[in-house]
């Protein structure tokens, strides 16, 4: 569908401010088993974080309602009875974008599972019943994109990776021009960056939310290993020398930021997990980043603070919600003011 209205819209970097953060409170048994209760206990301590500079937007399911309100409900937050499959919202939520007069508006694209891998029940109508409840434009696309797979500077540039949106489980219709072309039209943005690659055993194919975030406009945060043996040693690598080689949208040479990279991050039952420091929430008034348990936590925590002189940075363990295959980004969609 062509909208010509929609080349008065852009999305706004994460860091321009938010009136609230939509989440859905972690409630499938099933899904975390013996994890759920500590998974749950993850989420509040981040709620809260957030909460101190804006409001919340969460989803519960009847069968766990009572609960989310006894350990949320002090704080600002409107529940939402809005069935989903599970919590991972920077995927399944509308797109914000922002046109000329600073009016909000929604993308709304196809959904698929990340490839087909997850086809939970409701993932799929999330993104519509959370539109019901807004009255803003919606713009409707026939297409796959999951927000975790697009950063934007808010100066119209975009960062994404082949591996996701080049991947034939996305889009196989579309190759890298008619996806470019796409993202330009739907994001308002003027120039798409292209890294190869994401961590092991990423479940999404490499989003870039966490290998390169935007923190100030042709600034760029990545990760690089400590230690040789870092599982992902050679792709952390490659991702800061691919940025290294880039140009924004204004032909500015990428500044390339590099904090340590958690390393090896085991599960349960020693698998490698796709640990990323990179997957911060940034808050109105905070930089919330995930910790995992590695010696490197708190090294992390406070390089990532030196580059956010106006925002409290707080590191909180986000190993157990990483079980479910992401990290604080992941669970959350800011709506921009």
């Amino acid at each position: 569908m062509d909208y010509p209205h929609l080349s008065d819209y852009m999305q706004p970097a994460e860091w321009q401010p938010h009136s609230a953060c939509w989440l859905a409170f972690p409630s499938h048994r099933d899904l975390w088993l013996e994890s759920l209760d500590i998974v749950q206990t993850e989420f509040v301590a981040f709620a809260k974080a957030i909460a101190t500079s804006e409001a919340l937007e969460i989803l519960v399911l009847e069968e766990s309602a009572e609960l989310a309100k006894e350990l949320l409900g002090n704080l600002s937050v409107r529940f939402h009875h809005i069935p989903f499959g599970d919590i991972w919202m920077r995927d399944i939520t509308p797109i914000y974008v922002k046109n000329t007069d600073g009016k909000l508006g929604a993308l709304h694209f196809k959904w698929n599972g990340w490839g087909g891998k997850y086809l939970l029940k409701h993932d799929d109508r999330v993104a519509d019943r959370i539109l019901q409840t807004l009255d803003i434009p919606r713009f409707e696309f026939d297409w796959v994109l999951e927000g975790g797979a697009i950063e934007v500077d808010g100066e119209g540039t975009c960062l994404t990776t082949k591996q996701c949106l080049l991947n034939p489980n996305r889009n196989p219709q579309m190759d890298q021009t008619a996806i470019e072309s796409g993202l330009k039209s739907a994001l308002g943005v003027e120039k798409v960056l292209w890294i190869e690659e994401g961590l092991l055993n990423d479940h999404t194919d490499g989003h870039i939310d966490t290998i390169a975030r935007f923190i100030a406009p042709h600034t760029v945060m990545c990760m690089q290993p400590t230690i040789p043996d870092d599982p992902n040693c050679q792709v952390l690598h490659d991702i800061a020398e691919q940025l290294e080689a880039m140009t924004d949208t204004k032909g500015r040479k990428l500044k390339v930021i590099k904090i340590p990279s958690p390393h090896l991050v085991l599960d349960n039952e020693g698998e490698i997990m796709p640990a990323s420091y990179l997957n911060f929430y940034i808050s109105n008034d905070s930089v919330i980043i995930p910790t995992y348990g590695s010696v490197n936590d708190d090294l992390a925590v406070a390089e990532i603070a030196k580059h956010f002189p106006n925002r409290k940075a707080i590191g909180l363990s986000a190993k157990n919600i990483l079980l479910g295959g992401g990290a604080f980004h992941c669970i959350t969609c800011h709506q921009p003011k």
